[in-house]
């Protein structure tokens, strides 16, 4: 490759890592735009509208379709979330309590050995309620954290809609500006490229959609059975953190089921312990086919990039690392990349 190829390539990974960062509301109601574009051409073409009365229209319905689920859904799981990050503070005394009681009784276990075993044991003892606090505390940081992060996701919420009646309105100058970029006998291979990539992108987004439903459900059913309060709030933690690529989910049942099965509850504590074990598996074992399929890249390859973009880039290059496959095979399958190697 080009010196020039090489440095538009690194253009646009970055343009791809801004977009997933700092440009996400954008980038999601880019997406949105594109996916509510065949019903806004449906009223263009069928009931003789203009664009803009158009798009406004069929950006409306998928604003009044969306307030409609949170308005059944969200106020419920805010609520629960609300509610359990206000009793957070206690679990966290609880456990220092426990911890405090629990070695104060063993002391007179092994008063009776030598003063170097007696300090090995409450050094041990020591370590033990430091790891349990820690435990406890890191779930209740991270559920505080996402309760504190609600007004941000609140303004999130208002860009994300205003933009996307924005690009609705201009979706297609915008494809005609992007083509305009390039000389006239590459417009057919990129508008091919731009194809190849909006039925990709819709498919990784399907697939991530499936995936983080079927979490959901699991998560619930395991917490109904176990009889855990604010079911809700907890699986959309859950499936909030398991989009990490390897073991998600323990930051949230792990902690919380080793304090329980100390704490005394050991039918929860092993419970929640299986229902992690259940949910990581489960989606080590779906994930790459389901998310193979939808894109159009093998399974080896979907998971290799899921885990090479979390490690480079952290949580979004889980979503990144995929992306830059799909852009890729796009781009090879309009010519635009040809890899012949002579020997």
């Amino acid at each position: 490759m080009s010196v020039k190829t090489l440095l538009l390539l690194a253009v646009g990974l970055l343009l791809l890592y801004l977009l997933f960062t700092v440009g996400a509301p954008f980038l999601l109601a880019l997406v949105v735009a594109i996916f509510i574009e065949p019903l806004t051409q449906l009223f263009v073409g069928k009931f003789r509208m203009n664009r803009l009365i158009a798009s406004t229209i069929s950006s409306t319905l998928f604003t009044v379709i969306l307030l409609g689920l949170m308005a059944l859904l969200g106020v419920k799981i805010v609520t629960e979330l609300l509610a359990f990050a206000q009793r957070v503070p206690g679990y966290v005394s609880d456990a220092n309590t426990y911890v405090t009681q629990l070695m104060d009784e063993t002391k007179t276990l092994y008063e009776h050995l030598s003063p170097d075993a007696v300090a090995q044991v409450e050094n041990w003892l020591t370590g033990l309620g430091n790891t349990l606090t820690s435990m406890v505390k890191s779930l209740s940081s991270a559920v505080i954290s996402f309760a504190s992060g609600i007004p941000g996701m609140f303004i999130f919420f208002i860009v994300f809609l205003v933009a996307v009646y924005m690009f609705g309105y201009s979706l297609n100058t915008m494809k005609a500006s992007v083509l305009s970029l390039f000389e006239e006998k590459s417009r057919p291979q990129v508008n091919e490229v731009l194809v190849n990539l909006k039925k990709s992108i819709f498919g990784f987004l399907r697939s991530q959609i499936i995936l983080s439903a079927m979490t959901y459900a699991i998560s619930i059913v395991g917490l109904l059975i176990l009889d855990v309060k604010y079911p809700l709030a907890i699986a959309l933690l859950i499936v909030i953190v398991d989009i990490m690529p390897i073991l998600g989910t323990g930051s949230v049942l792990v902690p919380w089921g080793a304090y329980l099965a100390v704490t005394g509850d050991l039918y929860t504590g092993i419970g929640l312990f299986i229902l992690f074990l259940f949910i990581t598996v489960f989606r080590r074992i779906v994930e790459p086919k389901i998310l193979g399929d939808s894109v159009g890249i093998g399974s080896l390859a979907a998971l290799i990039s899921l885990y090479v973009g979390f490690k480079l880039v952290g949580v979004i290059g889980v979503f990144l690392g995929p992306l830059v496959i799909i852009i890729y095979m796009a781009a090879r399958k309009a010519g635009l990349f040809k890899i012949n190697i002579k020997l």
